[in-house]
């Protein structure tokens, strides 16, 4: 079982900056993250792709955030971050963090419970 776990959320004025941090965890030592990723959700709209980062720390986002939102990664401490600066009101949302692990040949998408990230005056 894999667990994600994200931080960093909260209400901040437009222009702002936050930091996510997501970390993973999961019993046994049979497995590898490979790619690990930021998603978001805003009120009655679908997730959407926000960045990714591969294990050797290869990164692509998307054109809303390209030169806004940094990702990266402590491989030693199976956690992803994700440096949020020039907020705008549209990137409220609930971010969740998504992880592929592998077990030998198999490999299965996990994600966090979210965390809300509210950008408002």
């Amino acid at each position: 079982q894999v667990q994600l776990v994200e931080s960093g959320g909260g209400l901040v004025q437009p222009g702002g900056s936050l930091r996510l941090s997501c970390a993973a965890s999961a019993s046994g030592s049979d497995y590898t993250i490979s790619d690990m990723g930021w998603y978001r959700q805003a009120p009655g709209k679908q997730r959407e792709f926000i960045a990714r980062i591969t294990r050797g720390g290869v990164t692509n986002y998307a054109e809303s955030v390209k030169g806004r939102f940094t990702i990266s990664r402590d491989n030693a401490k199976n956690t992803v971050y994700l440096q949020m600066s020039s907020l705008k009101p549209e990137d409220t949302a609930v971010y969740y963090c998504n992880a592929l692990v592998w077990r030998g040949s198999r490999g299965d998408n996990y994600w966090g419970q979210g965390t809300q990230v509210t950008v408002s005056s």
